[in-house]
């Protein structure tokens, strides 16, 4: 037989569902985005995360691509705290080492519901993480998470630094070992290393519809892969 799981009589219990209540609560004490917890975060930073509030209903955090987006772009190392059906985790991001650090084992990208994720609370951290560290965590590769998450996450809508009216290009030389070389993704990306695209246009391509389109724009954005061009005679609003 297997030792009980079971807490002794004579220990307090509390449910994963009554902790869970207690930091919506406090949450929505404290809220500065939707009901995720922004905590001494520099102000740039800050107003970046604060846009996205208004989209999300007043029991919902802030989607974890964006909060990932945020810290790239204003290289701030921080502390994710994550709700993921019962569980809570917590996620250290350092954007000046592209790394992330958790507690297990498994990458993120494949022990996550990344498209139910809720974000709880965002603080900052020092670029290395040291004030978060714990003894026996994991650390993988940022570029991959973000990967990942934009194209199976929960935002289904284009980053607000890529949205239309515009047109689209790969970088040109941009190395994606990410991709299956065979994959409509693939030639995607070879296809968008010609001329510059808009996104309707991009939507209609084999394997391709519009939601699939702006996934692998955001994708593409955040490694830094995309040329977004707004003066292009062939730009057109959606």
């Amino acid at each position: 037989m297997f030792p009980s799981t079971q807490p002794s009589p004579d220990t307090p219990r509390r449910r994963v569902g009554d902790r869970l209540r207690d930091i919506a609560q406090q949450s929505r004490r404290d809220a500065e985005a939707g009901s995720t917890r922004l905590e001494s975060l520099n102000p740039s930073l800050l107003r970046d995360l604060q846009r996205f509030a208004p989209s999300y209903h007043p029991d919902e955090g802030l989607d974890l691509l964006e909060v990932l987006a945020g810290a790239l772009r204003h290289h701030s190392a921080l502390q994710v705290h994550l709700q993921d059906d019962q569980r809570m985790l917590t996620l250290a991001v350092l954007p000046g080492r592209r790394l992330l650090r958790w507690a297990l084992p498994a990458p993120p990208w494949q022990a996550l519901r990344l498209a139910e994720l809720r974000v709880l609370r965002v603080a900052a951290t020092d670029a290395e993480g040291a004030d978060v560290a714990a003894e026996g965590d994991h650390e993988f590769d940022l570029s991959r998470m973000l990967w990942e998450l934009a194209l199976h996450g929960a935002r289904g809508a284009l980053l607000p630094e890529i949205a239309e009216p515009a047109t689209y290009r790969v970088t040109p030389g941009v190395n994606l070992e990410l991709l299956a070389p065979t994959s409509p993704l693939a030639a995607a990306v070879q296809r968008l290393q010609g001329p510059t695209t808009p996104l309707r246009e991009i939507a209609g391509w084999p394997g391709f519809d519009r939601d699939r389109a702006i996934r692998m724009l955001n994708a593409l954005y955040l490694q830094s892969a995309l040329i977004v061009t707004r003066s292009h005679p062939g730009h057109v609003p959606r």
